[in-house]
C-alpha cells in the first residue's frame, strides 16, 4: 500500500484504521481549550509532529502513521488527511478549513474496483512555507513546492512549483510570488511598517 502497489483492505489494515479512529474519537471530542491533550493525541497518532503544531477540531485521517508534519504547522477545522500513502508536510505550513489531502484511489476498471476491491495510494508532499486556502482538494501523487500559495476551492491534480500562486480546477500557476506581495498584503492594502520591523528583528511569530 505504502509503495504504490495495488491492494485491497484486509483485516490487518482495517484494525489499523480502527485504532486511528479510536484516537480520532477522543481528539474530536476534546474541549477547544484542552490544548495539552490535543498535542498528546497527535503525537501518538501521526508518524512525526514538529514543534508548535496545531490542528483544529474536527480532524479526519485514515491511519495516522503515514502523516509527517514539520514545525509551526496550522491545520484549520475539518481537515482530512487520507494517508494510505505518506503525506509529508514541511515547516510553517498553513492549511485552511475543509481541505482534503488524498493519497488513495480505486481502480477505474469497474470489475477490479467492485469484485477485487482494487485500491492504490501515492504520496503527497508539501514544501516549507506553503499556504493552502479553504476547500482545497489535493490528489494522489502530487507535490507542492516551497513558499507557494494554493487558492481557495482549488483542485490540485499536478505538481505545483516553488514560489507561485496557483488556483482553479484543475489548479494552474497564475503567477510568481514577487516583491509586490510584500508591499501589498491584499489588493491595494499596504503592509504596515510594524510588520517590516518584525522581519528585521530576531523575533518569530508563533500561533
Amino acid at each position: 500500500m505504502i509503495h504504490g502497489e495495488l491492494y485491497h483492505q484486509d483485516e490487518e489494515l482495517f484494525e489499523l484504521n480502527m485504532q486511528a479512529r479510536d484516537k480520532l474519537y477522543e481528539y474530536n471530542h476534546l474541549t477547544y481549550r484542552d490544548l495539552d491533550k490535543r498535542k498528546e493525541i497527535l503525537g501518538g497518532l501521526f508518524g512525526d509532529v514538529g514543534e508548535n503544531a496545531f490542528v483544529e477540531l474536527p480532524l479526519q485521517v485514515d491511519y495516522g502513521f503515514n502523516i509527517h508534519i514539520g514545525d509551526n504547522f496550522f491545520g484549520n477545522n475539518n481537515l482530512t488527511l487520507a494517508d494510505a500513502a505518506q503525506i509529508s508536510i514541511g515547516d510553517n505550513v498553513l492549511i485552511g478549513p475543509y481541505t482534503g489531502i488524498y493519497t488513495g484511489g480505486h481502480s477505474i476498471d469497474p470489475e477490479l474496483r467492485t469484485k477485487a476491491g482494487a485500491e492504490y495510494a501515492f504520496p503527497v508532499t508539501i514544501g516549507d512555507n506553503v499556504w493552502i486556502g479553504a476547500n482545497v482538494t489535493i490528489t494522489p501523487g502530487t507535490k507542492i513546492g516551497k513558499n507557494s500559495v494554493i487558492g481557495a476551492g482549488s483542485v490540485v491534480t499536478k505538481d505545483v512549483p516553488e514560489n507561485v500562486v496557483a488556483y482553479g480546477n484543475p489548479a494552474k500557476v497564475a503567477r510568481q510570488i514577487n516583491d509586490k506581495d510584500r508591499e501589498f498584503y491584499f489588493k491595494d492594502r499596504k503592509t504596515p511598517q510594524r510588520f517590516f520591523n518584525q522581519l528585521a528583528s530576531d523575533e518569530v511569530f508563533h500561533r
